[in-house]
């Protein structure tokens, strides 16, 4: 198995968190091997940030991919990017608070997270990167939603121990979300 993704979307919004807490997840409690190869636009808040993380059980030969599995997307420009990097029977994770133009695939799996707005109403704007990640592990199941929690209380808490039961429900809530597309 070797799934790649990639998360894009504004500097500040959490595009490079997702993608290195699902590379600390893979590394430190999986088996798996994992590349993440991160990518800057404007070095700062508000510029693009985009990075590429794949994780396989084999060695993993190139961490940057032209099409992927999973493309996540936080913003508009980064959907007008990478819309047709997704691979077909790949899916689409749309914070889709921000993000109004979709594209018109009918060979993908498109899930809509209003993570911004759930971000809001859990009284944190800054968990919103934690929604759109337990979006990606609830319909993904490319790593186990536990340990993907524990590794966010590990890197983030760590600092802020006190946002842990904030960046839990905000996990939990995408994680539900994600399930939900499963389903579908």
């Amino acid at each position: 198995m070797e799934k790649s993704i990639i998360v894009a979307g504004f500097g500040g919004q959490g595009v490079m968190v997702i993608g290195q807490l699902f590379s600390y997840t893979a590394c430190e409690t999986t088996d798996k091997y994992v590349t993440f190869f991160p990518s800057y636009g404007a070095e700062q808040r508000g510029g693009t940030a985009n990075c590429y993380v794949v994780i396989s059980d084999e060695p993993v030969g190139a961490p940057k991919v032209e099409k992927v599995d999973y493309l996540v997307v936080l913003n508009e420009p980064s959907m007008q990017r990478f819309k047709d990097a997704v691979l077909p029977g790949g899916t689409l994770f749309i914070n889709s608070t921000i993000v109004k133009n979709v594209p018109d695939r009918d060979d993908i799996n498109i899930v809509h997270v209003d993570a911004g707005n759930i971000a809001q109403e859990l009284g944190n704007p800054k968990c919103m990167n934690l929604v759109m990640a337990g979006a990606v592990i609830g319909e993904s199941e490319i790593l186990p939603a536990d340990n993907v929690l524990q590794t966010a209380f590990k890197k983030l808490g760590a600092k802020r121990p006190e946002m842990n039961p904030i960046n839990e429900k905000a996990f939990n809530r995408g994680l539900a979300i994600g399930k939900a597309a499963k389903k579908q």
